[in-house]
């Protein structure tokens, strides 16, 4: 989906109250895979530092990810009913939902995009609408950029930066809080 269709989709999606269709919504505003959303929980999410730190274990290139949950992201979570196991549960008792349900919520509102693609309309956006250096915005991703002496030395993850980055971006999403 082209980045500027993103904010009236999104409204349009806040009409469904459904678990997936919050979860999607997640996965947009962190700009997150399916499976990090999906298998979310709880114990990764610190609301007071408004920090989601996702573990190395699922994570694409096995490193730690931290990402930082925007205003809109925060008021989502907020917005659920339990603070404890799944953040986004499924049927079955302390599972998550299935990686198909958001899928589903894109099938039924007639849209033809995939929810990985929405990673891609984040760093459009990012690349055409903001001065945000590539770093930071492929760093927003969980992408390893740079060469292997570049990587050996930097050893932050521009946190601050992608804060800034991540609000402006809900902001943009037209979200509201």
């Amino acid at each position: 989906m082209d980045f500027v269709e993103v904010p009236s989709f999104l409204a349009q999606l806040n009409d469904n109250r459904s678990t997936a269709a919050r979860a999607l919504e997640f996965t947009i505003l962190n700009a997150a895979r399916t499976s990090e959303t999906l298998k979310a929980d709880w114990t990764e999410i610190d609301l007071e530092k408004a920090l989601w730190t996702i573990p190395a274990i699922r994570m694409k290139a096995a490193k730690e990810h931290r990402v930082p949950l925007s205003k809109p992201a925060l008021a989502l979570l907020a917005q659920l009913p339990s603070r404890r196991g799944p953040v986004f549960p499924g049927m079955k008792f302390g599972k998550p939902l299935s990686n198909m349900a958001m899928d589903m919520i894109l099938r039924r509102m007639g849209i033809e995009v995939t929810v990985h693609g929405f990673r891609s309309s984040f760093r459009d956006w990012a690349g055409e609408m903001t001065n945000t250096p590539r770093e930071v915005a492929e760093a927003a991703l969980a992408h390893t950029v740079g060469n292997s002496a570049e990587l050996a030395y930097r050893r932050g993850d521009a946190l601050a930066k992608r804060r800034i980055l991540m609000e402006d971006w809900g902001t943009y999403c037209g979200v509201t809080v």
